[in-house]
């Protein structure tokens, strides 16, 4: 039987990916699950909007449901941390690429880049913030590998990241993937943990 396998397409400067991070990681191990981190940007051909852009009601109604989660899951996030939006994502999104195509600890790396900018009031478009997160979490080689620009075969996967995530019909993020099934939201994570459940023992159930 193969391996289950967890996809996670995120927003990097995304507080609900932010939120279910930790917490996918845990149930992927917990089902022996590979867990594969896909940054992406804001699905706009399947209908992502920007939060700056919505109206007003929508941006509110936002802020107070980070309120609630970050109370509920007891993790620490600011409602207006000092770089959010932040100018870039592509910087921290493409090193978490390269780290992972490295065989390094990308989410150790990710997690430290989404924790910087919510709880920690860093600005992760600065490629010496980020050099400094990795030089922390994946030493010395994760350090080398954040530039601007990356390499092409970099480059190349984050646009086929942000690809895969249209082709799939991801409109928001965190989405997290077991085969073919979709589960939008951190909120949906128990979901999660019953598909790779069911994916780990398909062969003893079915």
């Amino acid at each position: 039987m193969s391996e289950p396998v967890l996809q996670i397409f995120y927003g990097i400067s995304s507080p609900w990916a932010y939120f279910g991070a930790q917490r996918a990681k845990n149930i992927a191990e917990a089902a022996g699950a590979k867990l594969v981190l896909r940054p992406i940007r804001i699905i706009e051909a399947n209908g992502g909007i920007p939060l700056r852009t919505r109206p007003d009601s929508r941006q509110n109604y936002h802020a107070v449901e980070l309120d609630r989660w970050r109370k509920f899951l007891d993790i620490p996030l600011n409602l207006t941390p000092r770089f959010y939006p932040c100018r870039t994502v592509e910087p921290a999104a493409q090193a978490v690429i390269s780290a992972q195509q490295a065989g390094l600890d990308a989410f150790a790396f990710s997690f430290a880049i989404q924790r910087a900018l919510w709880a920690e009031d860093r600005d992760i478009a600065d490629l010496d913030t980020l050099r400094e997160l990795a030089l922390a979490t994946i030493g010395a080689e994760g350090a080398a590998l954040v530039r601007d620009p990356q390499p092409e075969a970099i480059i190349a996967q984050w646009h086929d990241n942000l690809a895969e995530a249209e082709r799939r019909g991801i409109f928001g993020t965190p989405t997290y993937v077991v085969g073919d099934e979709l589960f939008w939201g951190q909120d949906r994570l128990d979901f999660v943990a019953r598909a790779l459940g069911a994916t780990q023992h398909s062969k003893e159930t079915f």
